[in-house]
């Protein structure tokens, strides 16, 4: 794990593609053809679609427009999580139980395809992020990842801070430029013990597709895509070439923003 860079990529990162739905059921609809088209275009080259997802409401919308639909090849999916609270996988605050709740009961994945934490070692976060460090490098071991794994899709949530995984305006993991996966035992936001993925794992990524909705966005959304240059940790998303970033919102989520949208096409392929 040697690239010498972290949030900064070693290409120029093309400018984020912004899509503003008119409302959330369109959104979810749009962003289900969005993670069909990442799903197929990875299982023409591999035999596993290899996915990040964050917790919060983006389960919810991920699960809407997904589940019950033929063209999933659900069998190929291996998921990990982008952040994740060191808790019980049955606790409140757990990731894994949120996405659980939305999305994995409800279709067949194959359980060791779904990469938790290991809950017996939750005493120490630094073992927690090891071990699952050591999870994603058995998974990429293979691909054409070297220093850093590949995904082919992290799914991300805006934080009305700007943050996303757990990493937060200030705080030093902003500038780990090392592991895959860290840990941090004082988050700002409640629970205080977290592991997440670095911005390197981030930046290697061939697609961050972010997810925000409703009028409680539209001033961080604003600030996130409108003044990069302050900094804030999803602007500092910058997925090297030739990946890319992505915004799925709602109007009401980008009502202030001034950065051009693209147009959604129904038929959307990648």
């Amino acid at each position: 794990m040697s690239e010498s860079d972290s949030s900064v990529p070693s290409k120029k990162a093309p400018p984020p593609v912004l899509y503003s739905f008119p409302n959330p059921d369109d959104l979810s609809k749009g962003l289900a053809s969005f993670v069909l088209a990442a799903q197929d275009e990875a299982l023409k080259k591999q035999d596993t679609f290899k996915l990040a997802v964050s917790g919060g409401s983006l389960p919810k919308v991920l699960g809407q427009d997904l589940i019950g639909r033929q063209d999933v090849k659900w069998d190929k999916w291996e998921v990990f999580f982008a952040d994740e609270r060191v808790v019980p996988l049955d606790h409140e605050d757990s990731n894994y139980k949120a996405v659980d709740e939305h999305l994995f009961s409800k279709v067949p994945i194959p359980k060791e395809h779904i990469h938790v934490i290991n809950t017996d070692i939750l005493s120490d976060p630094e073992a927690v992020a090891d071990d699952y460090e050591k999870q994603m490098i058995a998974t990429f071991v293979g691909s054409d990842a070297i220093a850093f794994p590949r995904f082919d899709l992290i799914l991300l949530g805006i934080g009305p801070d700007g943050h996303t995984c757990s990493l937060f305006p200030g705080h030093e993991l902003l500038e780990e430029n090392d592991g895959w996966v860290a840990y941090l035992t004082d988050s700002p936001k409640p629970p205080s013990t977290r592991i997440t993925l670095t911005f390197p794992v981030l930046n290697h990524a061939h697609r961050v597709a972010f997810v925000a909705t409703g009028a409680g966005k539209q001033d961080i959304l604003s600030r996130v895509l409108d003044n990069p240059s302050e900094g804030l940790p999803c602007s500092k998303v910058k997925v090297v070439s030739p990946g890319q970033v992505y915004y799925f919102s709602d109007d009401a989520a980008t009502a202030k923003v001034k950065y051009q949208a693209s147009e959604w096409v129904a038929s959307f392929r990648l």
